[in-house]
């Protein structure tokens, strides 16, 4: 019995001991848009992408335009359709018809492409800072005893704190990690704390 009693006692400690260990890890929270807008890469990135994407826009409004003035002209041709020159005008619309019909064609697969460019350039300017920003924020959170880190930003689309009291603010932390000047802006936190 004694040894039972003794055995009682000792599971006891273990679980009190592994609830204070597990309620003494450090929470805090970071805004991940604040510093990625704060990034002079990432205001490069985006400036590339931007230009990019003009430049794609740019060439498909071309290839738009020059389809809208061989439509004018098909329609203006149908205009001309009389008895007299229906065999010849046919023939010639059904040869613009198949260039329309191309054209629409082209136009699809280079705005396809064009989206695929973006992505894939958006995807090797982004992708090295999204690996600082981690190593940053891992540091901090090493630094300072951090178990858990949110991001209280919604460009993650996959936020899921919705409500904090307290806690630690460690934006500011990361972007002195990545050598990132200036304050944090505490209405978009205050903004996104919600009850």
């Amino acid at each position: 019995m004694r040894k039972l009693i003794n055995v009682f006692f000792v599971a006891a400690g273990l679980v009190f001991t592994a609830n204070v260990a597990s309620a003494q890890q450090k929470i805090a929270h970071l805004d991940s848009e604040a510093i990625f807008s704060s990034m002079p890469e990432a205001k490069t990135a985006t400036a590339t992408l931007e230009a990019l994407k003009n430049q794609k826009q740019a060439e498909i409004e071309k290839m738009k335009t020059e389809y809208q003035t061989k439509y004018d002209a098909a329609v203006a041709k149908n205009k001309t359709l009389s008895e007299a020159n229906k065999e010849t005008v046919t023939k010639e619309l059904q040869v613009m018809s198949g260039e329309l019909e191309d054209m629409q064609k082209r136009i699809g697969e280079a705005t396809q492409k064009a989206q695929q460019d973006l992505a894939t350039k958006q995807g090797e300017l982004l992708a090295p800072l999204n690996t600082k920003f981690v190593t940053a924020v891992k540091s901090v959170a090493r630094e300072q005893g951090f178990a858990y880190i949110f991001d209280i930003s919604a460009q993650q689309g996959a936020n899921n704190l919705l409500a904090w009291e307290g806690g630690d603010d460690v934006t500011a932390a990361v972007k002195t990690k990545l050598g990132i000047s200036g304050t944090v802006a505490a209405a978009p936190a205050a903004a996104a704390k919600k009850k």
